[in-house]
């Protein structure tokens, strides 16, 4: 039995290209947004979702904690924060490793993207206000946005947002060559309930994405920093 719930999928928008076979699509998104006042655009990292709670660091899966070599650092600084997360769950997108993409422009390896408290994803502001607290950034915002009259000019509008290079300056791994940033993140700026977690979170990933497959795991590279030894979670 797991110790803890792990982070929900979260489902495609319809015109997401980066889906793959396992993935889920909602196609209904537009009937979601239209009950949501304000959307919040977060750039997608290409990395691993990892979540901080009382009982550990956890990855993926929520059965057991985590105890890869490229969590050694984060579960360094859990150890000094444990005490203080009581019932809050700390999700945060792990960089230290490489992946598909590798960020030329980071500070850090670990970016908050929720918080989770029982039964409730707190609102934006509040992630915000706790990442801040644990001294830990969180994830870059790309835009905050009202949804239009129009599920055209939302898609659009989105469209044009994830022609951009992204805030950490993003590499293909595989061709060498600058690319676009992995994709969006859309979500509630209010708080919500877990229950209801697949109508207020969306994510568009684009096409040809991942270039990793199961094995990357062997011969995988730690994220350089812009300053190596400097204020962060990786003190190594």
């Amino acid at each position: 039995m797991a110790i803890s719930q792990k982070y929900g999928r979260t489902w495609h928008y319809p015109f997401s290209p980066g889906t793959t076979s396992d993935d889920r699509i909602q196609y209904n998104y537009w009937d979601a947004l239209q009950q949501i006042p304000q959307i919040i655009h977060t750039e997608k990292l290409d990395g691993e979702n990892n979540c901080l709670s009382r009982h550990g660091v956890f990855a993926r899966s929520h059965a057991a904690p985590t105890t890869s070599a490229w969590t050694a650092s984060i579960r360094t600084y859990w150890n000094q924060v444990r005490h203080d997360l009581g019932d809050l769950e700390i999700f945060l997108e792990n960089l230290y490793a490489i992946h598909s993409i590798a960020y030329k422009n980071l500070d850090h390896h670990f970016y908050v993207f929720g918080i989770r408290e029982q039964e409730r994803w707190l609102s934006w502001e509040e992630t915000v206000f706790y990442a801040n607290m644990l001294d830990l950034p969180t994830v870059p915002v790309v835009a905050v946005v009202t949804p239009p009259a129009t599920r055209e000019a939302f898609e659009q509008d989105t469209l044009q947002l994830v022609q951009g290079r992204g805030s950490f300056d993003p590499y293909d791994t595989v061709t060498g060559l600058p690319t676009t940033m992995e994709g969006l993140v859309s979500r509630n700026a209010n708080g919500y309930p877990v229950s209801e977690f697949a109508n207020n979170v969306f994510k568009y990933v684009r096409k040809g994405h991942v270039k990793t497959d199961q094995h990357w795991t062997r011969h995988w590279r730690r994220a350089r920093l812009n300053h190596e030894g400097g204020n962060y979670v990786d003190h190594r």
